[in-house]
């Protein structure tokens, strides 16, 4: 079994927050690192030894990054499957391509959870305005169109309330280029995610599950431990870790889910990468989310995923960012603030987060009002 050891470089396709956060948990022990990313001066490339400034589409730029290191690996899904399946034949690439392609297409993706029997949505896949109604028909109202491919943070869906709904959705969603696919609503109580890590050693560990909260379906906060019941928390820990072996993962795989009304856990979509839901882990566990990823496709033994403390995880959209660093001063003293570097700062762009660790997430949750930073309407 290949062991990358500290010292050796390790090359990263994107160079966003998450290919930052990756580098200073690596740096620390001892790599180096060379990102591929279009944007100059990224996240990624701030701390970086190298940064190699191309489109994730040039095969060419990718294997310049390959020949630069020891092992490949990606910090987010929207890379070109097809560079990931080229860099594979001359390249350690752990996590390969095809657990790319799959996460990357709605249809494949829910699909296959559907084949190794994980709970997920009922579905319905469309071509046509005529599908559409005959999907909506047998799946029922609400339900939520979205694209195969290129959504993400809500973009790319549509939820169809009432059959009159039917051919505006169509006439927008039919425009991506992409094939559609239908799924019905689910009612829920509460948004869950997990991260599960396995190694090129095929262990595999979870950590703690996350309870997520939504505004304009971006990430608000992510509460650990989660306000659910020891059996729920079991349950989904093992569907997580279920989905990293039944997938082959090597690396991080992030499971969203849902607790619907009737106690249920359906899985929505996965992130074969370190998840925005996961920055918790960076001081509320011995371990956290960038290191393990490293360990997991380096193969070394995984970290221990043990809690620390209670914590929420709050992001910093564009919105926020001025404000945060306004009361900069009256940020308790247990509060982490991450800024991601980003050189223009817009609303809704993640400008970075802060995890907010207390003897209880209540008191956490308090500290978070108390700096009214954050007014908003939780979904």
């Amino acid at each position: 079994m290949k062991v990358i050891k500290p010292g050796s470089t390790i090359g990263i396709l994107g160079g966003g927050q998450l290919g930052r956060m990756m580098v200073l948990a690596g740096r620390n022990m001892g790599y180096r690192f060379v990102t591929l990313d279009p944007t100059p001066d990224s996240p990624c490339g701030q701390v970086a030894d190298k940064q190699i400034i191309s489109g994730f589409a040039d095969v060419g730029a990718a294997e310049e990054l390959a020949q630069l290191s020891d092992v490949v690996t990606y910090e987010f899904e929207n890379v070109h499957a097809s560079v990931t399946e080229q860099l594979e034949k001359n390249s350690f690439v752990p996590q390969g391509s095809e657990l790319l392609r799959i996460t990357q297409h709605r249809i494949r993706e829910k699909t296959s959870l559907a084949s190794h029997g994980i709970p997920v949505a009922p579905f319905e896949i469309v071509e046509t305005e005529q599908d559409l109604q005959r999907a909506v028909q047998k799946l029922g109202v609400p339900c939520v169109m979205k694209t195969a491919t290129g959504g993400y943070d809500g973009k790319g869906q549509w939820v169809i309330r009432t059959e009159e709904d039917i051919p505006k959705a169509f006439a927008e969603l039919s425009q991506a280029g992409t094939e559609l696919i239908v799924e019905k609503f689910i009612s829920f109580t509460k948004e869950l995610s997990v991260v599960a890590a396995r190694s090129t050693r095929g262990e595999v560990k979870a950590f703690p599950v996350g309870e997520n909260i939504h505004v304009d379906n971006i990430l608000h906060q992510t509460i650990v431990p989660a306000r659910i019941s020891k059996e729920q928390e079991k349950q989904a820990e093992q569907i997580a870790l279920q989905i990293a072996e039944a997938f082959q993962v090597v690396g991080l795989i992030a499971v969203e889910m849902f607790l619907t009304t009737e106690g249920e856990i359906i899985v929505n979509e996965l992130a074969p990468r370190p998840h925005n839901s996961g920055h918790y882990t960076m001081e509320a566990c011995i371990t956290s989310q960038f290191e393990q990823h490293i360990r997991a496709i380096c193969g070394l033994p995984l970290g221990n995923v043990d809690m620390l403390s209670p914590v929420v995880m709050v992001n910093i959209l564009g919105e926020h960012l001025n404000p945060v660093i306004e009361k900069i001063e009256e940020l308790p003293t247990t509060a982490k603030l991450h800024l991601y570097g980003k050189e223009e700062s817009k609303p809704k762009r993640k400008m970075g987060h802060i995890n907010f660790i207390a003897p209880t997430v209540e008191q956490a949750c308090a500290q978070i009002e108390q700096l009214k930073i954050w007014n908003v309407t939780e979904e």
